[in-house]
């Protein structure tokens, strides 16, 4: 595949282009070239610094059966991604005075069990104590049909709570499904019409949507898990069940857009801003707080049959990335730290089965 290495002006760190900066993107540039080469990953990163885009890579296929190459403006499913969207537009809601923090849940929805304790920021912030619905053992049968939000309204009455509002943070879908419900409610809209009015237009992100059947046609991957040594084609989730838990398809370019301008603070006030930033436990409204070499650093994963992905934003570096996956035989995590590790110019380390026939030592 074409190398769509981009050695341009680099201020990762604050100076000009220098061989140190392009030595640095030549590493990751190899470290993808031997991803592709071993048939470890499909998927498409991006990097900003101060804004701009600085490197673009896109490595497999968009879809495997007709060999379409990947590109940079390849469309992947960001699967939990699509939560910072939603915080985004509630805060905006709450902003706009059309809804408060401290709003209880049975304002909208009182047949959810503890719906007169939790609040949005509850939600907001995974302390409802609502089971995960993504966690229902027969997920994997439901998921591949059409759902209405009464069919998940019921399962999430139906499974009940864990535990006590605000008695702990823990993950769970259900908090997002229900915060992009709220908004539809309150806006007399539906999810994606929220979102395109509110972010994908201001930004003009040409490559952002919610997703809906793919369609290889407008450059939207499919996505593939490893068998036997061979890529197969996953299933796909009917988009009528993630909402703003997991709806939303994009490209690293246009997520990076995105972050960047969210901690600038073009999408939401200052005051939103911190308490976006203002973490417990690593978990704040529609973004974690990253464990990152004493660096301040925020972000969210993905992750959606069988596509994975990840966007952070550096606020004192100013370094954007993101990295979205339509295949992956390699921890996405572990990858995508290393990658940013060598852009920094950081210590790291890979497995020697990935340093044979390459440069990457450090």
């Amino acid at each position: 595949m074409k190398n769509a290495f981009i050695p341009v002006l680099l201020l990762m760190l604050g100076g000009l282009v220098n061989a140190q900066n392009v030595q640095r993107l030549e590493k990751v540039d190899s470290l993808f070239n031997i991803l592709e080469y071993n048939e470890m990953a499909m998927g498409s990163i991006s990097i900003f610094s101060k804004g701009k885009e600085v490197y673009q890579r896109s490595i497999g296929y968009s879809e495997l059966e007709n060999a379409s190459e990947a590109d940079a403006a390849t469309i992947y499913r960001i699967g939990s991604i699509t939560k910072t969207f939603t915080a985004v537009v509630i805060m905006q809601l709450i902003e706009e005075d059309k809804l408060k923090p401290d709003t209880f849940l049975q304002q909208f929805f009182p047949q959810i069990p503890n719906s007169d304790k939790i609040t949005i920021n509850h939600l907001l912030r995974h302390q409802s104590g609502l089971f995960n619905v993504t966690d229902d053992e027969d997920f994997r049968s439901w998921m591949l049909k059409p759902q209405s939000r009464e069919d998940m309204l019921k399962r999430f009455v139906k499974y009940g709570i864990l535990f006590e509002p605000a008695e702990k943070a823990q993950y769970s879908n259900t908090n997002y499904l229900l915060l992009s419900y709220i908004a539809e409610d309150i806006e007399d809209k539906t999810f994606a019409e929220i979102v395109e009015e509110r972010m994908i237009k201001k930004l003009d992100l040409e490559n952002t949507f919610y997703g809906g059947k793919i369609d290889p046609e407008n450059n939207e991957a499919r996505s593939y898990v490893k068998s036997e040594s061979a890529w197969q084609v996953t299933p796909e989730t009917d988009m009528s069940v993630p909402m703003g838990a997991g709806g939303l398809v994009s490209t690293p370019e246009d997520l990076n857009i995105f972050f960047y301008h969210l901690f600038e603070g073009d999408l939401v006030s200052e005051t939103s801003l911190e308490a976006m930033k203002n973490t417990e436990n690593g978990i704040g409204p529609g973004i974690m707080k990253l464990p990152f070499n004493n660096m301040e650093v925020y972000g969210h994963g993905g992750g959606i049959d069988g596509f994975s992905s990840i966007a952070v934003h550096f606020p004192g570096q100013k370094l954007t990335a993101a990295y979205t996956a339509n295949a992956s035989d390699y921890p996405m995590q572990n990858l995508f730290q290393v990658i940013i590790k060598m852009i920094l110019g950081l210590d790291y380390e890979l497995p020697e089965s990935l340093l044979a026939d390459s440069k990457l030592q450090n």
